[in-house]
């Protein structure tokens, strides 16, 4: 009996010594629950993310115009060239061998137009002779017709010869043209990014011009990136874009240049391509590399920043919260802020706040903030705190 009385006894003290405490003390049994933590001024940003491909803004397919073996490959994938260095020789001998055939037929044609010449005058003079006899009535009209007609047809032989020489002359110049051909020069300057034949191999022209390397120009680099239907409506050409590559801690920074209208479909995702240009003089970027890229749709220099799970934000007003702030008795209560650009995880504080001032990590409306919130008329619902900002 004695035991039951004096157990009693035990807890109906440390029962009023608990309840004495948290009546003399209220913030002290609040901190053991709730963090407290200094507004302190930062930067902040709020991106949208998306994954991208490095590509060369500009370059070129280098291919073959003639057919032949290949005898030279003087570049190797990785070079970087100038525009007019010598990268390909192909197999010559048949295409000398057309040339010099162009040039025989060409003089054996400028052969026969100076017989023809010789025949024209000879017509001509024929042709004078009879036409005079015929007026003396010396010469009979079928000889002079006869002498009229060589006339005409030795014209017309010099016609049909220099139009042959012409074609010839023409095909000469394709042949030489194509023996030029066989020599293949970096049209511009670049890296070679790809080889796709090998010393010895003989190329086809006739059907299609096989690409023989690609010369790309990576002083800079476009890089497109694939954003989700739910993102892309937040982006705007010209606003500011960072990336970084994977293995890499460099950060690159440019601007959105523009979005592509029709997007890509897979399995039922609808991404967008946003595409921006990057100077790459160092050559850190290299041709198909993965990109991390934000994009910045708002951001704010030394503002003065909470964490997101300290305030409450209205579902009236997306630009006004509440934040439990300590007041010097120690007590906490609840504070309007105005809110600015927020992320994932902290929220800028434009005015309701001042730097140093100490709130709680999380926001709970709990006992400090219920006697404060019941000491004020008109602001009884302690579970909703924006009714507190009527």
């Amino acid at each position: 009996m004695k035991k039951k009385i004096l157990f009693a006894f035990a807890a109906a003290f440390f029962c009023a010594l608990f309840f004495g405490y948290k009546i003399l003390f209220p913030s002290a049994l609040a901190s053991e629950s709730i963090t407290l933590i200094h507004v302190s001024k930062g930067d902040i940003e709020d991106t949208v993310t998306a994954t991208g491909m490095v590509s060369p803004k500009s370059f070129v397919d280098v291919g073959a115009q003639v057919s032949g073996q290949i005898t030279q490959l003087y570049v190797e994938a990785g070079d970087i060239v100038k525009a007019g260095d010598l990268l390909v020789e192909i197999d010559t001998t048949v295409l000398e061998t057309k040339v010099e055939s162009s040039k025989a037929e060409l003089a054996y044609q400028k052969a026969q137009l100076k017989d023809r010449e010789a025949k024209l005058t000879l017509a001509k003079l024929a042709y004078e002779r009879q036409k005079e006899l015929l007026a003396n009535d010396a010469t009979s009209k079928e000889a002079y017709e006869n002498a009229e007609s060589a006339l005409f047809s030795a014209e017309a032989s010099i016609d049909m010869i220099k139009a042959q020489i012409e074609q010839t002359e023409s095909s000469l110049k394709e042949n030489q043209a194509n023996l030029k051909y066989a020599k293949i020069y970096a049209p511009m300057s670049g890296t070679i990014s790809t080889i796709s034949v090998k010393k010895g191999q003989t190329l086809n022209a006739n059907m299609n011009t096989p690409t023989i390397l690609q010369i790309a120009d990576l002083s800079t680099v476009t890089v497109g990136a694939e954003v989700s239907e739910a993102d892309v409506t937040k982006l705007k050409k010209g606003m500011e874009v960072y990336f970084k590559t994977l293995g890499s801690q460099n950060i690159w920074r440019t601007k959105l240049s523009k979005i592509e209208p029709t997007p890509t479909i897979t399995n039922n995702v609808v991404l967008y391509k946003a595409i921006f240009d990057v100077e790459n003089s160092g050559g850190e970027l290299m041709n198909s590399m993965t990109a991390q890229v934000f994009f910045v749709t708002s951001s704010a220099k030394e503002a003065l920043l909470v964490p997101i799970t300290a305030i409450s934000k209205s579902p009236k007003d997306l630009n006004r919260g509440m934040v439990m702030r300590q007041k010097e008795d120690g007590a906490l209560v609840p504070a309007p802020v105005e809110i600015g650009v927020s992320n994932r995880v902290q929220v800028q504080i434009k005015s309701g706040l001042n730097e140093g001032d100490m709130i709680a990590s999380t926001f709970t409306a709990g006992e400090n903030a219920k006697k404060v919130t019941n000491a004020q008329p008109n602001r009884t619902n302690s579970r909703a705190p924006f009714g507190m900002m009527r």
